[in-house]
């Protein structure tokens, strides 16, 4: 069974518990105190980690995107760079973040736009990294980061399959502690779109490494399906008001949310159990009340050889032979007379 070990004894995997990234990304509005409110929400819905986004601005976008007018009513600035400054946090304010979340026990990390911000994290000493859709097919990016000696987990919105073959395919070459998410970058993703499927595409094809959801849609009923076909990491962004300014919200969970698909998750985790079908010690009851017994269909007397003929299958009391033994039951030689509607025992029967 594939397993990653995001943190030292943190390992996720299909014999591990569900691990829940709750994304803070850029809905801290800019604000060190909304920042650390998120964690704080996070950590009471029962987030395993929080994770930001980090970006050198310059390394990921050219200068005329970062110069094009930002008129949206989600923006924090006249330009696109602007805009884009305005949510960057310095290295002191994650360095503060980190150490406001390993005090709750959570893990801390953020996406890599690009190599300078790859290096940040590095040098940050996250337990891994992320690497977001808009940049799963940067190669050159994915490449240093294979080699940096770090975990990835890697969501693979807007690529196609042979995309995420060749994503597939870089990591390996360099280690096996990686994560492929399926994700629909669309905010939010109506549920048409989803195709929970490809989780299970993954995992037939990927057999070897940890597959994962990452989720942009309404609500959580979607990515608590996904655990029911595979997935063992769930990433949704968490926010405290869906209505703040900013594209990410709108797709967002409210704490409460959070937690409530936290819960949901992991009773359908308890609810997947074994493969094996068994009769269980919980139906014992059940099945003393209402289980259905081998029951005389006529009198049956000393010699006679039982056939399908001479029995019926009813609800008895007391019990008797189960009604799933009936072969075992039919040519055998009455021992006892046994009286029409009366259940058939064992000591009936001549062994």
């Amino acid at each position: 069974m594939p397993e990653v070990e995001l943190a030292p004894e943190k390992f996720v995997g299909d014999t591990h518990p569900c691990f829940f990234i709750a994304e803070v990304g850029q809905n801290h509005q800019g604000s060190l105190e909304i920042a650390k409110k998120l964690i704080d929400a996070a950590h009471e819905a029962g987030a395993n980690c929080v994770k930001f986004q980090k970006t050198s601005l310059s390394d990921k976008f050219t200068k005329s995107a970062l110069e094009r007018p930002y008129d949206s009513e989600h923006s924090w600035g006249n330009t696109y760079g602007e805009h884009k400054l305005y949510l960057e946090f310095s290295l002191d304010d994650f360095i503060e973040l980190k150490s406001y979340a390993e005090k709750r026990n959570l893990l801390f990390t953020a996406s890599a736009k690009d190599i300078p911000s790859l290096d940040f994290l590095v040098d940050l000493d996250v337990p891994f990294i992320k690497i977001g859709s808009g940049d799963s097919d940067d190669f050159l990016l994915l490449e240093k980061a294979s080699k940096c000696g770090k975990p990835l987990i890697i969501s693979t919105g807007m690529q196609n399959m042979n995309t995420v073959r060749q994503v597939y395919n870089t990591v390996k070459s360099h280690h096996d502690g990686f994560v492929l998410l399926h994700c629909v970058s669309s905010y939010p993703t109506d549920p048409v779109d989803v195709n929970l499927r490809v989780i299970q595409q993954y995992k037939k094809e990927f057999q070897d490494i940890v597959v994962g959801y990452s989720g942009h849609e309404l609500g959580t009923i979607i990515s608590v399906a996904a655990v029911t076909l595979g997935a063992k990491v769930i990433e949704r962004h968490i926010t405290l008001d869906k209505n703040q300014k900013g594209s990410d919200h709108l797709c967002s969970l409210l704490p409460q949310e959070f937690k409530q698909m936290v819960t949901d998750i992991r009773t359908i985790e308890s609810a997947l159990g074994s493969r094996n079908k068994e009769f269980l010690p919980c139906e014992r009851k059940c099945f003393e009340k209402l289980g259905k017994s081998i029951v005389a269909a006529k009198d049956l007397l000393p010699g006679d050889i039982i056939s399908k003929n001479d029995v019926c299958m009813k609800v008895s009391v007391p019990n008797g032979i189960p009604a799933k033994d009936l072969n075992s039951v039919l040519e055998s030689e009455i021992t006892e007379t046994v009286h029409y509607d009366q259940p058939i025992l064992k000591n009936h029967l001549k062994i």
